[in-house]
């Protein structure tokens, strides 16, 4: 799936500051790509607008399939939010089924597609424990296996790997960019590691996208 922004511009209700000032991009299908910049730059803002968590405001976001159809981004796109929100009470793979059932799979997939995506964020065998005992790493990784569930085209992640040590999220950046071509990720991300791991580094600053070429 390939995303396409263009003359993407943003001023928070109540502020006098524009975050971003014409934010222009175009991400290939099965391409990673790390936006980067400082704090307060405006990229969760960004990846907000991405996936519809904010309204646009100017500009436009377009996600478009092989043949160029725009597709809906709220139906292609799933999202591992900074602030990891799971159902406390049920288990790890109950959470991880949310996303499986979101994107409509029976039962019996849902439930294979799960306990995959929690085995490749390294917690096979922790199906059953309840999600209120994970510490807050293995929550966010039950978070990504969530996202991963779904299959669908592209994922949204803002710091998918804060909370994890650096072992672990080699894991977890495996699990979500290294089936190269199958989907498109853009993470949002303070961490170099994680930047040179995506295909593509975009870097937000003074409210534009500047493209960091590959070494």
């Amino acid at each position: 799936m390939r995303l396409v922004a263009t003359g993407v511009t943003y001023t928070y209700p109540r502020g006098d500051h524009q975050v971003l000032a014409g934010v222009d991009f175009d991400i290939p299908p099965g391409t990673s790509a790390a936006i980067i910049g400082p704090s307060g730059s405006g990229k969760t803002t960004l990846l907000s607008l991405m996936g519809h968590l904010l309204p646009m405001q100017a500009g436009s976001i377009h996600a478009l399939d092989d043949s160029g159809n725009e597709l809906r981004l709220r139906d292609t796109a799933s999202w591992v939010l900074q602030t990891v929100s799971l159902l406390p009470d049920r288990t790890a793979l109950d959470n991880v089924m949310v996303g499986a059932y979101s994107a409509g799979a029976s039962r019996p997939d849902a439930v294979a597609r799960s306990r995959e995506a929690l085995a490749s964020v390294g917690l096979a065998g922790r199906d059953d424990e309840p999600a209120r005992i994970l510490s807050g790493g293995e929550a966010q990784r039950v978070a990504i296996a969530r996202a991963l569930a779904s299959q669908r085209p592209i994922i949204l992640a803002d710091e998918p790997t804060g909370q994890l040590d650096a072992k672990t999220s080699a894991t977890v950046l495996e699990a979500m960019i290294g089936a190269h071509g199958e989907r498109t990720v853009v993470v949002v991300t303070h961490d170099p590691e994680v930047a040179e791991r995506c295909d593509v580094v975009l870097e937000l600053r003074d409210g534009v996208i500047h493209e960091r070429a590959r070494a």
